[in-house]
């Protein structure tokens, strides 16, 4: 079914368009629907149907039943290669300086890669505090501060538990990145608190989120999780749902459980 609207144009003439209406729960064949005599698509304005609701998104959940935006979608993860000198810009300088002062360069970084401007050191997990006091007391390096010690978890890996330590030069205005990879069978690295006494909380978030033990912390508890919490929110295979909540009585549901508004 067709009606006609007329409306007029900047010069003064009319024009005319062809409207299409769509009656209420009917699918518009043509893929247009009217509204004023501006067309929109007929997917911004006709519910999916029953088949496509039964199908499954590309979160991996059934259409509609994941309202959470995460549905265990898993990004494949390419291994780091080392990026070949010269790295451009104070990278090569860094780097050189680095390698002169500390005799272990050469045994303990696996991979030096410059990537999306940043400069990251893949160290042997032994070898974190060791690196550290090198870069603090080099005075060609001077990364006097230790910004933050992060972790992330690749459960496709072996060595999925990493460390990832960021340094700033306040001296030079650099930043340098250090990461180390450990096990969850065998998640232990040397705490830098010696070297660097900010690292005390920084590193207790990392064991209480991802598990990964520094040995040598002066007191490794949890920060943000209570003293008898059991497993590590922030690893991967940790259950996004189906927890009591503390004094409440309630819990979350897992993603895929949760309610649909289809």
């Amino acid at each position: 079914m067709s009606t006609e609207s007329t409306h007029s144009s900047e010069g003064g003439g009319q024009e005319t368009h062809d409207d299409v209406v769509v009656p209420a729960g009917e699918h518009d064949p043509t893929g247009m629907a009217a509204t004023g005599g501006y067309h929109l698509t007929a997917s911004a304005v006709v519910p999916p149907s029953a088949q496509a609701r039964g199908t499954s998104d590309m979160f991996g959940a059934a259409f509609g039943s994941d309202t959470s935006g995460f549905g265990g979608l898993v990004e494949k993860r390419a291994a780091p290669l080392s990026t070949p000198k010269p790295y451009g810009g104070w990278f090569d300088e860094a780097t050189d300086a680095l390698e002169a002062a500390w005799p272990g360069f050469a045994d303990n970084v696996l991979r030096v890669v410059v990537d999306r401007g940043e400069l990251t050191l893949h160290v042997k997990p032994a070898a974190v505090r060791e690196i550290a006091k090198v870069l603090r007391d080099e005075p060609n390096l001077r990364f006097e501060l230790l910004s933050s010690v992060s972790g992330v978890d690749y459960p496709a890996e072996e060595t999925r538990l990493h460390a990832v330590y960021h340094y700033t030069s306040m001296t030079y205005r650099r930043r340098l990145r250090v990461e180390a990879a450990v096990t969850v069978d065998d998640p232990v690295l040397p705490s830098v608190c010696p070297v660097y006494p900010t690292a005390d909380f920084q590193e207790r978030e990392a064991w209480d989120m991802f598990g990964i033990v520094f040995e040598g912390h002066p007191a490794l508890t949890r920060i943000l999780m209570p003293d008898d919490w059991v497993g590590h929110p922030q690893r991967k295979d940790y259950p996004l749902g189906g927890i009591p909540v503390e004094y409440k009585g309630a819990s979350i549901p897992p993603p895929d459980e949760r309610r649909s508004y289809a």
